[in-house]
């Protein structure tokens, strides 16, 4: 598809608004950029690897951001090599990572830990799958976990749950370019996560999980053309850097809470909607 002005126009402000949204709330980017850009008229194989692309160098913006802002802390407590191998001598490897590191990094590494492999299995099927079976079962579960958050059930923080998230929607990711924020970030508060944390951690996460899918894509498939990637990331990183603001603002746990459960429900009615009617 030839890409004029307007069309160039277009996708940086769909990829600046998409990425404002998916910083802020951990969730929107790929699940509702991925069928408009396909709608419009862009060709899925081109379309899914742009949306991993842009949406890693976009989440390492956005999760800088949550850091300064202390939305999420993925600080180290010391990054001195001396310091790191005097505590690994004296503790070990495994009470030397859980003393030196805070839950948010804890958390996102176990998720890129488990997604990554996830991803390259997902990206590697996912061309054997119909399409309408991928977007009906994603569409299903991220509205069973809006459900889940809009009954205002309580749960216990648990690092099999966080195992979970991080293969379920790093599967996602794989086979559509999207339906990873949603089930990463309800995930995590499903988990017994904060609304703030679960945001600035899927920012992170998003990374590795985006670039390894990715290269599997570039790979195996290759990218017939990188201008739609390029316009995409340049949306993604102004929109980056002005969503975790917007996350900092909310001084109410519940009320931030309150909007992940209704974008949650939303992108799950949207995402079986389009499976069916579009």
């Amino acid at each position: 598809m030839e890409i004029t002005l307007t069309i160039a126009g277009f996708i940086i402000l769909g990829s600046l608004i998409c990425e404002f949204i998916d910083s802020a709330f951990g969730m929107l980017y790929g699940t509702i950029l991925s069928p408009v850009l396909i709608i419009v008229g862009f060709e899925p194989l081109l379309v899914v690897p742009s949306i991993l692309f842009s949406q890693a160098i976009g989440g390492s913006t956005a999760s800088i951001f949550h850091h300064r802002l202390k939305n999420v802390d993925f600080s180290l407590k010391s990054v001195d090599p001396s310091y790191i191998r005097t505590r690994l001598a004296q503790l070990g490897y495994k009470e030397s990572f859980n003393r030196g590191t805070t839950k948010d990094l804890k958390v996102s590494i176990c998720v890129v830990c488990f997604g990554v492999m996830a991803t390259i299995v997902s990206s590697l099927i996912a061309v054997n799958i119909p399409k309408v079976v991928l977007k009906t079962y994603i569409g299903m579960l991220v509205l069973i976990m809006g459900i889940i958050l809009l009954s205002k059930a309580k749960f216990n923080f648990s690092w099999r749950k966080i195992i979970a998230v991080g293969i379920l929607s790093a599967f996602n990711k794989g086979i559509s370019g999207g339906g990873f924020g949603p089930v990463v970030t309800s995930g995590q508060i499903i988990s017994g996560r904060d609304g703030k944390g679960s945001i600035g951690t899927t920012a992170l996460t998003e990374v590795p999980i985006c670039v390894t899918g990715f290269l599997v894509y570039l790979l195996t498939k290759g990218i017939p053309n990188w201008n739609l990637l390029l316009l995409l990331t340049g949306g993604a990183v102004i929109g980056a850097m002005i969503g975790p603001y917007f996350t900092a603002r909310f001084k109410s746990e519940k009320r931030l809470k309150i909007i992940l459960e209704v974008l949650t429900v939303g992108l799950g009615i949207w995402t079986l909607t389009k499976s069916w009617l579009i």
